[in-house]
Parts: C-alpha cells; structure tokens; sequence
C-alpha cells in the first residue's frame, strides 16, 4: 500500500468511527445520540432581604434548548459554601436549572458550630422568617430566562432540609422537596397548605434527629393524607452525603461522617424523585 494511500485509509476510518460514536442501533436502525457535553453558565444573583443583601447562585447547562424545570437548594447550617454549589452544578448536569440560595445573607458564614448554630436558631424560631427569605431566592429564580416556571422544586441540607420541609408546609407552590438528613418538625403540617410532594433522606444512625421526630414527622403526614417517601439508610449519621462531614465531626467533636454509598443511594433516589415530579 501507498503511503498517500494508507494516509487516507487511516483518515477515513478514524472519522467513521468517530461518527459511530454519535449513533446508535434502535429498532435495527442507526439513529444519533447526543453527545453534547454540558457547558454550564454559572451566575451570582444578588438581591435584598430586608437590610440583608443576599448573594444566591444559579447555575444552568447553556446547551439544552428550550425551558426546563428548577430546583432550590438550601446550604447546611454552615452557610452557602461550595457543597451546596458543589450539588447545584450536579444538578445542572442533569439538565435542571439550579440556584443554590443564600439565606443568612451579608456573606455571614457558621466557621464552627457556635456561629453556625446562633446563625441558623433564628430561622427555626420563626419559620416565617425562613419562608421570607426563601421566597425572595424563588422569586429570582423564576426571573431565569431558562426556567419552566410551572416545574419548580427545593431540596436541602441539614438545616437546609428544615428550611424546604417547612416552606412546603406553609403552602409554597412546589411541585415537590427533597431533605437530606434534615429535621423535620419545624413546621406542623397542615392539609390546606401543603401542596408538594416530599422525599426525606435520612440517615438511621442520626443522633441529631431522633426516632421519637421520625415517628411524630410520620404521623403528622399520615394524619392528612400527605404524598411523602421516607427512605432510611443503613449506618449513614447526620450529614452522610456531606464529604467533608468526616473532617468536621473529627475537628467539632460532631457524630457526623460521610457515607458514601448512603450518598450515592440518596442522590439516585432523589433522581428518580424529580423524573417522576417534573412532567
């Protein structure tokens, strides 16, 4: 063989299978896929809460076309950090429009648990506080020109977890929301209010949520006829889907570790949670 021939030879086989690679058999027929890695489009949103100035972030896939459903998410006690942002880019690779909200505004920060927990009582105080705040981070959200206002969730962390549970059951106008290792009985629940459906993760070695809340969490759904799944995870403490839950229970003298597979078991059970909710 030439070697102008081979040359060619070779060109040509590396692009067939280059296009075989964007193809797929379906029915006996070759039909193309999307291959289209994700480019996400990452934006600050600032606004004001009262006297707080709030620094909330969205973050999208610039190359899915056309409106798409929403979810909210709600930091850990520890403020917005880059876990929550960490789990809105997740989202966005999914094909979601996420916006990781800002609720303590004013860049305030918990960098251990004594400011943590003094930044986070108050919202457990007055849980109209929460939904104010919670509100405005929606309001935002919605003004995204890649929004399917009509398909809009929440889910959250901890008290991130407390916060979606609880807007939900003052009547925030959700499809649905997702808590992970969250406490659960800020709020009572109220059957003319809540309209969304509810997916708790938790962990079964929680020592910060007991079994007497999980019990009392249950039966309030229960009483009303409320739509929830409760999924329980085997040896995951609070925080289990957190990686940097090990560091911080060893520094702060916490009972919280990260479970990976308590993690992954969680993340695809809110996956299908959402593919049911949003249609």
């Amino acid at each position: 063989m030439k070697f102008q021939t081979f040359i060619a030879f070779s060109i040509f086989s590396i692009a067939t299978f280059t296009s075989c690679k964007n193809e797929e058999k379906k029915d006996g027929n070759i039909v193309p896929t999307e291959t289209t890695a994700p480019k996400l489009k990452e934006e600050t949103v600032s606004y004001t809460v009262d006297s707080l100035k709030m620094n909330s972030y969205i973050v999208y896939d610039e190359n899915k076309q056309g409106l798409r459903p929403a979810i909210l998410v709600v930091h850990e006690w520890w403020g917005l950090n880059d876990y929550a942002k960490r789990r809105a880019r997740m989202l966005a690779e999914l094909g979601y429009t996420a916006m990781a909200v800002d609720m303590y505004g004013n860049g305030k920060m918990g960098n251990d648990p004594q400011q943590a927990q003094a930044l986070a009582m108050p919202f457990y105080y007055h849980p109209d506080m929460a939904k104010k705040h919670f509100d405005a981070a929606l309001e935002h959200l919605k003004m995204n020109s890649s929004v399917d206002t009509t398909q809009i969730g929440a889910m959250g962390y901890c008290f991130g977890g407390a916060v979606v549970i609880g807007a939900a059951r003052l009547g925030e106008d959700l499809k649905g929301v997702v808590s992970f290792h969250g406490n659960l009985n800020v709020v009572p629940a109220r059957k003319d209010l809540l309209k969304a459906e509810i997916l708790i993760c938790h962990g079964d070695s929680d020592t910060y949520v007991s079994p007497a809340e999980v019990a009392q969490f249950k039966k309030q759904m229960d009483s009303i006829g409320a739509k929830y799944t409760f999924k329980h995870y085997a040896n995951a403490t609070h925080a289990f889907t957190n990686p940097d839950a090990t560091a911080n229970g060893e520094k702060f003298k916490m009972n919280i570790k990260y479970n990976a597979a308590a993690d992954t078991a969680s993340w695809n059970d809110m996956k299908e949670f959402w593919r049911k909710i949003f249609h």
